[in-house]
């Protein structure tokens, strides 16, 4: 047995004591979105258009994370409708500042590597490093979308009677606690990973305008932007979406 399939055991049977039937939804979940990740890469290895694989397989990994993830219809379809959205919006800003900062491609650090090798695969660089982009902030809005949609529901089952208003209201009250903590994960995660980077700079006495335009940072960096600005967008659109729908249901009955 290697070590990564024991972790994956250990990991699925933590899972299942902590969450029961819907922890092993989660770790389904994990698992499907890494066959996801893999069926992505060969799609655009064996040259299928990188614009219609995104257009497939965003919504794909979005179910997967929140219809899974979660025990509760409403909670994951109002998730669902508010991640999808945002993740529209996110993208139209990608598709903006990458043409911009232009840090698609390999950086320098890899240039030994590819000394003799041809860069001309017929792939469209530009849209990769889209698409990554993209794939990196899905899984800070879908949880993002989850907690606030979860709730703010369990409290309007506490309290039936609650307003529109006053459910807005606690909304953006327990979005501030969720933007805490979803900032902080996105930034510890960009550290850990970033960490031998920061240590290769620092060793080869970068200076701090040779880090800030190296396009290995610019790229990472940009990444973290784009799941900052789905968060905050997420959480208050979470929010109303739910308020509104709520409310519908209401004046139905």
């Amino acid at each position: 047995m290697t070590t990564l399939t024991a972790l994956l055991i250990i990991l699925l049977i933590l899972m299942i004591i902590v969450g029961g039937k819907t922890g092993l939804k989660s770790y389904l979940s994990v698992v499907i979105n890494a066959c996801l990740i893999i069926l992505v890469a060969l799609l655009i290895s064996w040259g299928v258009n990188i614009i219609l694989v995104g257009i497939i397989f965003i919504p794909l990994k979005l179910l997967t994370i929140i219809y899974l993830g979660t025990h509760d219809y409403t909670v994951a379809k109002n998730a669902f409708l508010t991640a999808l959205c945002v993740s529209l919006i996110v993208m139209l800003i990608i598709i903006l500042l990458e043409s911009l900062a232009q840090t698609q491609g390999f950086g320098d650090q890899a240039g030994e590597e590819l000394i003799g090798l041809s860069l001309n695969v017929g792939i469209s660089f530009a849209q990769i490093a889209i698409l990554v982009a993209i794939f990196s902030m899905l899984g800070a809005i879908a949880e993002a979308s989850v907690a606030m949609s979860a709730g703010l529901l369990e409290l309007k089952r506490h309290d039936p009677n609650i307003t529109q208003k006053q459910l807005i209201k606690s909304g953006n009250e327990v979005g501030s606690d969720v933007l805490g903590t979803a900032m902080n994960t996105i930034l510890f995660g960009l550290f850990g990973s970033f960490l031998p980077i920061f240590i290769w700079y620092m060793r080869l006495n970068y200076s701090l305008f040779e880090i800030l335009n190296d396009k290995l940072f610019v790229d990472e960096f940009l990444i973290i932007v784009y799941s900052f600005i789905g968060v905050l967008l997420t959480v208050p659109l979470t929010t109303i979406f739910l308020a509104h729908t709520l409310t519908h249901n209401e004046l139905k009955k």
